[in-house]
């Protein structure tokens, strides 16, 4: 018997629109790829046109329909402008995936304003955006949607060195639980998805081998993900199967959060 009618009921998109901030990048990228394979109409979102293009092309590769919307995450215009041009060209918009961000190893007392500020807007802001505008409109259309705020393992439990991004993420947390709560009603559901250490081109920059040594020995897995493995969570909470999941943290980390010692 073919399961592929059970299965696509649970996790297929189609006639669905996604707008994923942040999907020029790695961990984003796979994930748009994803919601496309199932099905759903993709826009990358983000600032470089030669990653979204090299994108596209994967996606279209397989038969799925992507595009590309330039906009900086952590302005509002730009977001509103990404809004109108997708319910100009398709009519429509199911599920935001607010997913920009970046990253420094800098040590606590050498934080200067200026880069705090930065790792702020990109990691935070962003998302306050995302949700603000394109969350909006989920709930002023009335016809309920999925959020996605990528969250981390920092946000859960603060990590050493990363102590501004520790904190954005703690705050990406906490918006997401708020937002859950508050748009329940409008059907609206709003989930953190939350990636251990997978070498995307934010954290690279932080991953020293001593650091990389340490992350193995308290992942039971014993290394690191690869993006697409956050394609199965990505689908279920971003579709029908998690029609009754929000306000939840979806860990996919090779069990390093289930480690005390």
């Amino acid at each position: 018997m073919s399961t592929e009618p059970f299965l696509s009921s649970l996790f297929g998109l189609g006639g669905r629109v996604a707008v994923v901030v942040g999907g020029t990048g790695e961990l984003c990228g796979a994930m748009a790829e994803g919601l496309a394979g199932a099905g759903a109409e993709v826009v990358l979102v983000g600032r470089s046109a030669e990653k979204a293009e090299r994108r596209i092309a994967a996606i279209t590769a397989k038969g799925g329909r992507a595009w590309f919307q330039p906009a900086e995450a952590t302005r509002r215009a730009d977001l509103e402008a990404v809004l109108a041009a997708v319910l100009e060209r398709s009519g429509r918009l199911d599920i935001v995936v607010n997913g920009a961000g970046t990253n420094s190893a800098t040590p606590f007392l050498e934080i200067t304003e200026e880069e705090f500020s930065r790792i702020v807007d990109v990691n935070l802001l962003s998302v306050f955006l995302g949700c603000q505008v394109l969350g909006g409109h989920l709930v002023r259309a009335g016809k309920g949607g999925a959020v996605l705020n990528l969250g981390s393992l920092s946000g859960l439990s603060p990590l050493s060195r990363v102590f501004t991004y520790s904190a954005t993420k703690a705050g990406v947390h906490n918006l997401s639980s708020n937002l859950a709560r508050e748009w329940a009603p409008h059907r609206v559901r709003v989930n953190t998805l939350v990636p251990g250490f997978f070498p995307a081109e934010q954290n690279r920059r932080v991953l020293s081998p001593d650091r990389v040594a340490s992350i193995l020995r308290h992942t039971p897995s014993g290394r690191f993900g690869l993006p697409a493995e956050l394609v199965g969570a990505t689908l279920l909470l971003a579709g029908d199967a998690g029609s009754f999941i929000t306000g939840s943290e979806l860990v996919v980390d090779g069990g390093f959060h289930a480690m005390s010692i």
